[in-house]
């Protein structure tokens, strides 16, 4: 069920995703999710942000670790998020940024998780940047810049249905981590 309502939620929004369409995707008998989650979608959809966002996480992780170099890192990280989105026709973007931009002013709990997948995915990113970047300050304005970058690309590329945004922003983000480089090695 979870694996069923984090793909429609990722495709068509948490308002665009009723309760009968998570169980006919799942396979499963419609009291079942009321059974599991009694808070009903509301709780599915928490359920669903709690763990496809630290899942997510370990995917761009994964990407951020193909290289010990980091401006290559990033640079395949997003070109790489740019061919995955053009390969399902721009609908699998961020699991978490459909159901933020849609929540965020309409529902607090849900609210609350998004941001605290948000808050896990800064602290990791703060974490890799900072094993080369040792003002962890800095490091933690390159990590909210990179998900800030990759979070608007993806949305630009999904309306654009074009990974150029992508491409860009890994471009930015590139370019931005080269500075701080070459500053700290100035410091």
């Amino acid at each position: 069920m979870l694996e069923a309502a984090g793909h429609l939620f990722q495709r068509n929004g948490y308002a665009g995703t009723g309760v009968k369409q998570i169980a006919s995707e799942a396979e499963a008998p419609f009291g079942s999710i009321y059974h599991f989650f009694p808070g009903g979608k509301e709780q599915l959809a928490d359920e669903v942000i709690r763990t496809t966002g630290p899942e997510y996480w370990r995917l761009v992780s994964s990407l951020l670790e193909s290289s010990g170099r980091p401006v290559e890192a990033l640079d395949f990280a997003f070109r790489k998020a740019a061919e995955d989105l053009a390969a399902t026709d721009y609908v699998d973007a961020c699991p978490i940024a459909t159901i933020a931009l849609e929540v965020a002013s309409t529902n607090e709990m849900l609210r609350m998780a998004t941001a605290e997948v948000f808050a896990g995915w800064v602290t990791g990113a703060a974490a890799w940047f900072g094993r080369f970047v040792p003002d962890k300050g800095r490091a933690r304005t390159l990590a909210l810049a990179m998900i800030s970058m990759l979070e608007g690309a993806f949305m630009l590329s999904r309306a654009a249905r074009s990974g150029e945004p992508l491409l860009a922003a890994g471009r930015s983000i590139v370019e931005l981590t080269r500075i701080a480089l070459s500053e700290e090695a100035v410091d």
